[in-house]
């Protein structure tokens, strides 16, 4: 998935780190380091160096409890540093919930908005709807001044979820086209620490959205309630190891104060793979319980895949029934995609899942014939091969109704390692193979 913001483009298939850069007196962990020209320029050039892809500067600390400030002094703020770093052909980002300040910047040369309320005045959508500049999206409940006080969901995952696509849509209708948009679900803002916690535990609700995804939980004070760490400024290394969690589970954008700290993490980041699952052979089922016979298996070969090395199921879309396809004298199937991050290089990825596919009673007769468990690779990141043993992305991804529609639900607008973007190539519907329908849980 690319993510567009004005003259700049990212490939968000790999982590984008956004550095952040506080030119303000009273933000909750730097306020006032680097709120002078010369030092914030001095710091930016030190996030770029450590491997930054863009700055985010913000005039306005939103810390819980934080005052307001005047538009002309958030401008008299950050403009003499956005239009430096831009004459010098850095992606900057703009932090602020004013339009104004936006409008200000982005004729200054910045390149993205990032929106702490979340492109709630309508003003702040024109102003972005006028230009290419990118977008992010992110939720707050509440006011920064009285976020905290008492916030309230019933499902945080699924409330801010739905609020993210919602806002996202919107700005869609407004003319702002969706590969310029990043949602932020705002860990800390207007969330107890639990509440955090469950939010940033489960990014890979956020990631079926479809849009790039930004993880921002930088010197965040759940991270001292989870950790017990006090100060912010110590509270680097684990920012960092949250950011890795929250990138295995899909988030693309990682907005940091540290930047060598988190690369240093990411690092560690394993490669995403795409796994098909298919059965219409249940091993045991009684008359006319056949179809959950065959959820039985995918179930069980789900568990399988549980026990592989060095790999986590980070997504499992829905069952789906399927009409046969190629071979059409069979059973109807039962069909799912599995997201894996994982260690295991793909040949050796690929013995795995033909050992599962051995140990549920696989037998190899007819080609595309019935089968008790069917795993293949469908994609692996950003690897691409052809050859006897393997290829990948796997070939018939884009024909395979069955395929399409649960990888979709999974990662709406995913782009294939060969930069073929699944949702814009993919068959028509009524010219796939094996037409599908999904199964309610």
């Amino acid at each position: 998935m690319m993510w567009k913001c004005g003259s700049f483009e990212f490939d968000t298939r790999k982590p984008v780190i956004m550095g952040i850069l506080n030119v303000t007196p009273d933000s909750f962990s730097d306020g006032g380091t680097h709120n002078a020209p010369d030092a914030a320029l001095a710091w930016a050039q030190q996030l770029l160096d450590e491997g930054a892809h863009m700055i985010d500067v913000g005039g306005e600390s939103t810390r819980p409890g934080s005052a307001e400030v005047t538009i002309e002094e958030e401008i008299a703020r950050v403009l003499p540093v956005v239009r430096a770093l831009a004459e010098q052909g850095v992606c900057v980002s703009v932090d602020t919930r004013h339009a104004e300040v936006a409008r200000a910047c982005l004729e200054a040369g910045a390149a993205i908005i990032n929106d702490v309320s979340g492109f709630r005045d309508p003003a702040m959508v024109q102003v972005a709807a006028a230009s290419n500049c990118g977008v992010v999206v992110m939720h707050m409940q509440g006011e920064p001044g009285t976020m905290q006080e008492n916030p309230q969901y019933t499902d945080v995952v699924a409330e801010v979820r739905d609020y993210l696509r919602d806002q996202a849509a919107m700005l869609e209708a407004a003319g702002i086209a969706p590969e310029r948009i990043c949602v932020d679900p705002g860990p800390g803002f207007g969330k107890t620490a639990q509440q955090t916690l469950e939010l940033v535990r489960n990014f890979q609700e956020f990631c079926r959205l479809g849009y790039p995804t930004m993880v921002a939980v930088s010197r965040k004070s759940f991270l001292g309630y989870a950790y017990g760490i006090d100060e912010p400024t110590e509270r680097d290394h684990v920012s960092a190891t949250e950011a890795l969690m929250a990138c295995e589970l899909g988030a693309t954008v990682v907005r940091t104060h540290n930047v060598a700290e988190t690369v240093k993490a990411l690092a560690d980041l394993r490669p995403f793979a795409f796994l098909g699952l298919g059965c219409n052979v249940p091993l045991v089922a009684n008359p006319g319980e056949e179809r959950e016979g065959k959820i039985a298996m995918l179930n069980q070969a789900i568990t399988e895949l549980c026990s592989l090395p060095d790999s986590q199921i980070i997504d499992i879309s829905s069952f789906y029934e399927s009409e046969p396809a190629y071979y059409e004298d069979q059973d109807t199937f039962i069909n799912a995609v599995v997201l894996l991050r994982t260690g295991i290089a793909p040949k050796e990825l690929l013995g795995y899942l033909h050992a599962i596919e051995n140990s549920l009673g696989r037998v190899r007769e007819i080609e595309n014939g019935p089968r008790t468990c069917d795993l293949d690779i469908l994609d692996y990141q950003l690897y691409v091969i052809d050859n006897d043993v393997l290829t990948l992305p796997h070939p018939g991804i884009l024909e395979r109704d069955f395929v399409v529609k649960p990888l979709l639900e999974l990662r709406p607008n995913h782009m294939l390692a060969n930069d073929v973007r699944v949702s814009a190539a993919a068959k028509p519907e009524a010219e796939r193979y094996g037409k599908a329908e999904k199964l309610d849980r």
